[in-house]
């Protein structure tokens, strides 16, 4: 018998105490309970964790729907968000301001974004003409307020007072309809020191076709007096609850042009609308109409 076989036979022959057997398997009891209770911690700690990112994300939601019927400025900012699932989005492409000799610049260019691919509609020349005709805009608006500027200090103006004009330049856009059906939205150019270089345009994206709509798209029969019949019975009420219009004789409403300006609003519908001072004195801004709401 070698030597390690020996050593194992007496390890055989060793009796060990009851009492020592009893001690062992309690330590084991008492290391298991002691890990279970870990356990039992950790469990509990996740639970917790889990019910507070719910209740923190309940906390979240009843914040925003109370900031959606008390605060109208948010509530506006929400309803230009792209809508998750449809056809296409309208983003900002790009987003910059700058000032220089007291001219501010603030400009902010849209793009249109196909979220399905499978459409086969093309937008990248529209994109590329809206780019164009923003930076075309800013470009043209920062030299026209140049020459002013100049002209102002060479007539006697001075830097204080130049700087009391308060001179902005500023090209957006804002989304009027965005679904599953049309993509609607104006691009605006505005100069806060004079209004007769201030310019819209408005965009009117069909998306079962991909081409722009027309109001003869969207109208029966013969649009242009339809719509014409629709403004004057508008107008006329209007005037009616005491808001004022130029008459024909003040260069007021004669009727509308083939390529009178609209928009599509969240019915679907075409809302004509009027420049500042067009058919109205300034004060009522832009006036606009919708066809088919009543």
């Amino acid at each position: 018998m070698g030597r390690l076989e020996k050593m194992k036979e007496r390890y055989d022959e060793i009796v060990i105490p009851e009492e020592l057997n009893i001690r062992v398997q309690q330590e084991i009891m008492k290391s298991q309970r002691q890990q279970a209770e870990k356990n039992s911690i950790r469990q509990r700690y996740r639970l917790k964790k889990v019910i507070h990112g719910m209740e923190a994300a309940a906390a979240v939601c009843i914040l925003f729907i109370v900031a959606l019927n008390t605060n109208s400025v948010f509530a506006k900012e929400v309803a230009q968000l792209p809508i998750i699932g449809g056809l296409a989005q309208i983003l900002t492409f790009r987003s910059y301001e700058t000032e220089k000799d007291d001219i501010a610049v603030s400009v902010e260019i849209p793009t249109i974004e196909m979220i399905t691919e499978d459409t086969g509609i093309t937008v990248e020349k529209i994109n590329q003409e809206i780019l164009e005709q923003c930076n075309q805009y800013a470009k043209e608006a920062v030299m026209r307020a140049e020459e002013y500027r100049t002209a102002f200090l060479e007539t006697g103006g001075t830097l204080e007072e130049w700087k009391k004009h308060n001179i902005k330049i500023t090209v957006n856009y804002e989304i009027k309809q965005q679904n599953n059906e049309y993509l609607s939205f104006v691009v605006r150019g505005t100069e806060n020191w004079t209004n007769a270089y201030n310019k819209s345009k408005y965009y009117n994206l069909d998306l079962s076709t991909g081409k722009f709509v027309t109001l003869k798209d969207m109208l029966d029969g013969d649009y242009i007096e339809l719509v014409n019949k629709n403004i004057r019975e508008q107008i006329a009420e209007r005037q009616s609850a005491g808001e004022i219009f130029f008459t024909a004789e003040e260069g007021g409403f004669t009727g509308i042009s083939e390529d009178v300006k609209f928009y599509i609003n969240k019915n679907n519908h075409p809302v004509i609308v009027f420049e500042k001072y067009e058919i109205a004195p300034g004060a009522s801004g832009e006036i606009e109409f919708e066809i088919g709401g009543n």
